[in-house]
């Protein structure tokens, strides 16, 4: 008898990185996917998946079906599906998370950043809102796939990373992890987005008119401690907003500790991605064009002295979003890494 593949619902399907969620599980050969799910206010809801992303037609084309107020959509859902996504807001995913893990056979992937970093003043400070599911924010792992295998193959609750930090810690772990950083000073990450990254509703700070590449999030933006709790070295961080559509360029520069070789650094870097198929470490200088529709992360690196560039470039719709967490799904169902994404 054929084996039963997992069942996917997708809640926030209408986003732009659930949308690439969508199509990725569409595709994967061991993966089914049950249902596509908005909140009960969108105006989505009820309509086909493929009006609004015309280029899925004739290969997803489930109706949107909203999480109405009397939990028919929501019981169906931990009654039916295996596997839940949450492209949420934050604040909805702290909420409804757990709700969905009724035995030891679901498992949530959630894309928000409600279960990114186990602190709950984090939440309070940067995402303003009160913590109150504190067991799972405990038992949560981070998602970030090329470091923390070991820990998503038997988790319950996987916290997507965010898109700048994955960028970022794909960057400076292996550095760190080596000891090659210079541990009185903080690494700096200059980082520009697409406006992608802002979400699908219309808004004047996102609009290709009003777009001239301009930076935010000054001092307080929430990847900034997102990074530095996961690296465990302080960074400081300053994010672009870019008038073009996907993909992020982060160019990051380290202070070395002296006598820093080389060889040295491109042991850290082989070392830590040979075995790892997603992330590539480039003869040239990294590029959005490079990554764009695509689930890797380029890198490449320069030095000068004791001084380090490094760029790392993702599309942040699917490394720093959907096919991350598709790689976290391929982890935890112990299918092969790549599947669905390469």
């Amino acid at each position: 008898m054929q084996q039963q593949h997992p069942k996917v619902a997708i809640i926030g399907a209408s986003g732009y990185a659930g949308a690439e969620l969508a199509n990725l599980v569409q595709k994967h050969p061991y993966l089914d996917l049950y249902g596509l799910y908005v909140s009960s206010t969108s105006k989505d809801a009820h309509r086909r998946f493929s009006e609004l992303y015309p280029m899925y037609s004739s290969l997803v084309d489930q109706e949107l079906i909203p999480l109405d107020d009397d939990q028919k959509a929501m019981n169906d859902i931990k009654q039916n599906a295996d596997i839940i996504c949450l492209c949420t807001a934050h604040e909805v995913s702290m909420k409804i998370a757990p709700e969905f893990i009724t035995d030891d056979t679901k498992r949530v992937f959630d894309l928000s950043g409600a279960y990114r970093v186990n602190d709950p003043d984090f939440y309070e400070k940067y995402y303003n809102f009160k913590h109150t599911n504190l067991d799972w924010l405990e038992s949560a792992v981070y998602g970030l796939a090329e470091w923390n295998a070991d820990q998503i193959r038997d988790a319950k609750l996987i916290a997507v990373p965010g898109c700048y930090p994955t960028a970022s810690l794909t960057a400076l772990k292996p550095l760190f992890n080596a000891g090659l950083i210079d541990p009185d000073t903080m690494p700096i990450i200059n980082a520009v987005s697409g406006v992608s990254g802002s979400g699908r509703k219309a808004s004047l700070t996102s609009s290709f008119c009003e777009v001239s590449l301009n930076m935010y999030g000054v001092f307080g933006h929430r990847h900034r401690p997102e990074i530095s709790h996961h690296l465990g070295q302080k960074v400081l961080f300053q994010p672009h907003l870019g008038n073009f559509k996907r993909g992020i360029l982060a160019t990051i520069y380290v202070k070395l500790k002296e006598g820093v070789t080389d060889e040295q650094i491109s042991a850290a870097y082989h070392g830590a991605y040979d075995d790892k198929p997603l992330v590539r470490i480039q003869p040239n200088w990294s590029s959005i064009r490079s990554v764009e529709f695509t689930p890797f992360v380029d890198l490449h690196w320069q030095r000068e002295d004791n001084m380090l560039i490094v760029s790392s470039a993702i599309d942040n719709l699917l490394k720093g979003a959907s096919a991350q967490a598709m790689q976290c799904i391929n982890i935890n169902c112990g299918y092969p890494v790549t599947t669905s994404l390469i």
